[in-house]
């Protein structure tokens, strides 16, 4: 098998500490970023790097670049959209930002039951084969990090049930979000993921078209899990805030 290689490009490396500086108000909205001459002298880097970065912070919504290049600072909160949340999950120290960490969980909460309301009313054969299909590998997988991933490929199929794009949008900004905390997930919610029995009533009720059936279904899942994420999070937050070895002036969101 072919393994992925990591490799970043220099203006992946840019952008992630301009992108960093926006997030944490370092450098604040409203605020001019230094030309991409003096942008390159200062980290080092070709002038191709640094307008490659811009370019993409434009497209993130978190600059505006004028006529002639003079590059504003935008105010994230009103301009960007949910693709920005794996950047805001973690501080430029690596650790998790917590008050966004909640309002993750929250918003996977409150999609959750209409995503699967919606596949239910739907109600296609093939979304629901699909389903079943993915249940039948949950029964007979071993291992954690396997039953997480069908996990989020059963949930990405409802997505895709409910033919609503903005939620597949949303999912897929969900998904990037949870890359970097795999393995913790796949701790923290073990145990939910092995009650398959709600896998299943949640799967004949989109079959069947019960609408509030699937709701009921998935708000079950999603507030047991969502429990247990948020558990850890006030442990984590408690331990950050005690830690000796905490940033000088960081505190934990």
């Amino acid at each position: 098998m072919f393994q992925e290689v990591n490799k970043r490009s220099i203006s992946d490396e840019v952008y992630d500490q301009l992108c960093s500086r926006i997030v944490s108000q370092e450098l604040k909205a409203g605020e001019e970023l230094p030309s991409e001459r003096l942008l390159s002298e200062m980290l080092g880097v070709s002038r191709n790097a640094v307008r490659e970065a811009i370019k993409r912070l434009q497209q993130a919504r978190l600059v505006d670049v004028k006529h002639g290049g003079l590059t504003t600072v935008l105010d994230y909160r009103s301009e960007a959209g949910a693709d920005l949340l794996p950047s805001l999950l973690f501080d430029r120290h690596s650790q998790i930002q917590v008050d966004v960490a909640r309002s993750i969980v929250r918003m996977r909460q409150v999609l959750s039951p209409e995503i699967a309301a919606d596949a239910a009313t739907q109600c296609k054969p093939e979304i629901a084969d699909r389903l079943d299909g993915v249940i039948d590998q949950m029964r007979t997988v071993e291992g954690s990090t396997e039953l997480q991933r069908l996990a989020f490929l059963f949930w990405e199929i409802l997505v895709e049930g409910s033919g609503n794009i903005a939620y597949r949008l949303a999912f897929n900004s969900l998904r990037k979000t949870y890359e970097p905390l795999w393995g913790l997930l796949t701790q923290m919610l073990s145990a939910q993921q092995q009650k398959l029995e709600t896998f299943h009533a949640l799967a004949v009720a989109v079959r069947e078209g019960h609408r509030d059936e699937a709701a009921r279904c998935a708000r079950e899942y999603i507030d047991e899990s969502s429990a247990a994420i948020y558990e850890f999070l006030d442990l984590y937050e408690s331990n950050t805030q005690n830690s000796p070895n905490k940033p000088s002036g960081e505190q934990a969101k």
